[in-house]
């Protein structure tokens, strides 16, 4: 749980405002406990540091990658809207 929870700081780096009260964000972490942890704080620490940077790149890459939908006055994509070509 404590994971999830560390994982869930990379969500508010991502997305502005993060934590409203009615968005439905939730995020899962599982172990599958192959190896006793030597310094479970320790451990724990780095792992929620990996998980939170994981989370906000996960975020921002899926938002570069989206496509806008194929219906007449859809939103643009970021990239329609950012990324110049050449």
């Amino acid at each position: 749980m404590r994971l999830a929870i560390m994982a869930h700081d990379g969500l508010g780096r991502a997305v502005l405002p993060a934590h409203a009260p009615l968005d439905g964000d939730t995020i899962f972490a599982a172990a599958t406990g192959f190896r006793p942890m030597s310094d479970p704080v320790i451990e724990l620490t780095e792992l929620g540091h990996y998980a939170t940077q994981v989370m906000a790149r996960a975020i921002a890459r899926g938002v570069y990658e989206a496509a806008a939908l194929p219906v007449p006055g859809a939103q643009p994509s970021w990239r329609d809207r950012f990324v110049t070509s050449g």
